[in-house]
């Protein structure tokens, strides 16, 4: 029962306005608890049993893991997802690593332009960045006919698991970046400063002083990476599917929705496999830091970080980093563009004869493709305003109320994260056909919005938790002390406070669902097709122009949307 607070130090009675804060947190708990449970209990359920769920009389067995277990394409996906998601980390790491310590550090000419230029992946779909590799680099992309012309020959080949490795490893070093950057603006200059008057040089210093204070952020943007690689689909089933090569993500794929007869008992067995496998280096990750205050550098005296001075190797270092992002991001992501507005693309004729409108007025042309684009603004804004809101509420009840139900609450709003977006498309599916009355859902935004919200509530809370750590609890019990009853507590004292992580949390969820397609490709119908369901579409009749005239719309819209809600809100997202 909720009490207030007695000013003389005693517990008054028990508050008459008690009910609406408990309704409040039971209501929120349910939503939540449905939210990340209904798609998750469906494959379990149907890993277990011997026919699909929406058939009667299945009856108890372990044979789908067994079918599984005897697969040898299943063997093969794995050891290639083991060293591609290995190889990915490795690369995302190195350029991650090296990108922070020039950009943050140094006297690098340019660091702020290549700060900005390092993040812009972050923005744009793992489908947008596959083609753009595809067009760019490809067997038959401009920049692989230039190196033809220049050498003779093609001195890459993208299509292996080698050429795979590298564009998501590139893909996922923004990670790495943005973790690292953080941590290096935490760190005390005076401990670079005390090893520069001993002697050390400014590379000795990053070794022996930086480097070890950065080691939360590269475990933690390290196992963060390794699981977006190991769930990562268009790159894997883009540029692997060409060179034979299998995935564990690819293979549920391939066995759950390109299947003539899909084996639900298996894709379900093999979703549990990777679930638990992701889990796992989730506790991992969270426990593999130990005593993390030892890594704790900022006390209560401001001070300056000086720029290490690269003196001879200022120029070529920005050279360096100069023709890293121009093969990795303006290259890729330049021929998109390019790509969208050319009939063809080729190093053979000059790109001025080649021009044209037809990829858009293709697009635009048809409803069905108009609407893709106005069925991912809508679930875009209207699905972050609802995950914003139960953002707000899941914060309030799990980090600053005594309901009974907080710690549970808060580890099943996180485990999310643990569940690959093609895998949360598939439970969805089930729980719709499954669960009654939800059937109504099937074929509208709503479903797409219901998939899209489980995929991405971990990182709307993420964005609004470290705020609401910082506000001091001295603030609830000063209002508790004068009758105040938790609701009122929470709605007039807490949530004011967390205007602007909260704009952050809607503006995050927004971009993130302009982005989504892997979530959503198992669900779509007609009349709820999304841009990324539809560039999928386009990529299979082999319509290169349209795929990429719907990729610059998608740019284009998160561009759009990042400068509005910058103007409005007066938020800055990454960094």
């Amino acid at each position: 029962m909720e009490t207030a607070l007695n000013p003389e130090g005693g517990i008054s009675r028990p508050q008459i306005g008690m009910w609406p804060g408990k309704i409040f947190q039971t209501v929120v708990t349910v939503l939540v608890g449905f939210l990340v449970l209904a798609p998750l209990l469906p494959m379990v359920i149907q890993a277990f049993i011997d026919k699909p769920l929406y058939e009667a009389g299945p009856h108890f067995t372990t044979a789908a893991f067994a079918r599984l277990l005897s697969n040898s394409h299943f063997y093969s996906a794995l050891w290639n997802t083991i060293i591609f998601a290995t190889a990915s980390t490795v690369i995302a790491q190195i350029f991650g690593i090296a990108g922070t310590i020039l950009i943050s550090r140094t006297d690098l000419p340019g660091r702020r332009i290549a700060s900005a230029v390092f993040i812009w992946p972050l923005f744009v779909s793992h489908l947008v960045l596959a083609f753009g590799w595809i067009v760019g680099f490809g067997p038959t992309g401009f920049i692989s006919g230039l190196a033809a012309q220049w050498f003779g020959d093609v001195p890459w080949n993208l299509y292996s698991l080698s050429g795979l490795s590298i564009a998501a490893g590139t893909a996922l070093a923004p990670l790495t970046f943005l973790y690292c950057m953080s941590s290096v603006k935490t760190i005390d200059p005076a401990l670079e400063s005390a090893a520069r008057i001993s002697g050390c040089g400014p590379i000795k210093t990053l070794w022996i002083i930086t480097m070890p204070l950065l080691k939360p952020a590269i475990w933690a943007s390290a196992t963060l990476n390794f699981m977006l690689a190991v769930e990562l689909l268009a790159l894997p089933l883009l540029l692997g599917g060409p060179a034979g090569l299998q995935f564990l993500i690819t293979f549920l794929y391939e066995t759950g929705i390109e299947a003539n007869n899909p084996d639900y008992g298996v894709v379900a067995a093999c979703a549990l496999l990777l679930i638990g496998v992701i889990s796992l280096l989730i506790m991992w990750q969270t426990r593999s830091m130990g005593d993390t205050r030892r890594y704790v550098t900022v006390g209560g005296k401001a001070a300056r970080q000086r720029l290490l001075t690269l003196g001879k190797w200022r120029w070529p270092a920005c050279i360096a980093v100069s023709l890293y992002l121009g093969i990795t991001v303006v290259c890729v992501m330049g021929a998109v563009i390019l790509r969208s507005a050319t009939s063809m693309i080729s190093p053979y004729m000059p790109i001025a004869e080649l021009l044209t409108l037809e990829n858009y007025q293709a697009v635009f042309a048809f409803p069905e493709y108009v609407r893709s684009i106005i069925n991912t603004a809508l679930v875009a804004i209207i699905g972050a305003a609802i995950g914003t809101a139960l953002v707000a509420g899941t914060a309030a009840v799990s980090l600053r109320s005594d309901w009974t139900l907080s710690k549970p609450l808060q580890f099943v709003a996180m485990y999310p994260r643990a569940v690959p977006g093609l895998l949360v498309g598939i439970g969805v599916f089930w729980a719709v056909a499954w669960i009654p009355g939800l059937h109504v859902i099937q074929n509208t935004i709503w479903i797409l919005i219901f998939a899209v919200l489980m995929r991405h509530f971990p990182t709307g809370l993420g964005a609004v938790t470290p705020s609401l750590h910082q506000i001091s609890q001295d603030l609830d019990r000063s209002a508790r002390v004068v009758g105040a009853t938790w609701l009122t507590t929470t709605r007039r004292i807490i949530f004011p406070q967390l205007y602007t992580p909260l704009a952050a949390c809607y503006i995050l969820l927004v971009i993130h669902f302009i982005k989504e397609y892997a979530s959503v490709v198992f669900l779509f119908g007609p009349g709820s097709e999304m841009l990324g369901t539809t560039m999928l579409s386009f990529w299979v009749q082999g319509e290169q122009g349209a795929v990429a005239a719907l990729a610059v719309v998608q740019i284009a819209m998160v561009v759009v949307l990042l400068g509005l809600f910058r103007i409005l809100f007066k938020v800055k997202i990454y960094g």
